[in-house]
């Protein structure tokens, strides 16, 4: 059985990858820096090995959001991509929203649950 694959890209087309493999794992994060990041109240993330990722159509630009992270983004559309933190060497984690098929991976955990903002109602957490 071959691994799985995973496509996806940024809003405008112009960085596109592909992850093979399984993911470590997917979780919702609500950290503060997340939502700052991303304009939205929850994130969603897959990790894969760095190994796994191959960017296919361009690349997208770092940023160093705080110590020991950085982000991936599209430079044209500025969709967020990646995130890469130093407390986790060798993944990066995939914005679940930007893949093609988003649904193929579940979140199965959450991070920094305590500060998610408490308008925003989870059927797990609530």
């Amino acid at each position: 059985m071959s691994a799985p694959e995973f496509e996806g890209g940024c809003l405008c087309g112009s960085v596109r990858y592909r992850v093979v493999g399984e993911p470590l794992w997917a979780a919702f994060c609500h950290c503060a820096s997340c939502r700052r990041a991303t304009g939205a109240p929850v994130s969603a993330y897959a990790g894969f090995r760095t190994d796994q990722l191959t960017w296919m159509r361009g690349r997208p630009k770092f940023a160093a959001t705080s110590e020991g992270v950085r982000r991936g983004f599209c430079a044209d559309c500025g969709s967020h991509l990646t995130y890469e933190g130093a407390r986790w060497p060798g993944e990066i984690h995939v914005h679940l929203g930007t893949l093609d098929q988003p649904e193929r991976i579940e979140p199965t955990g959450h991070a920094f649950a305590s500060e998610r903002p408490p308008w925003l109602k989870l059927g797990d957490l609530d």
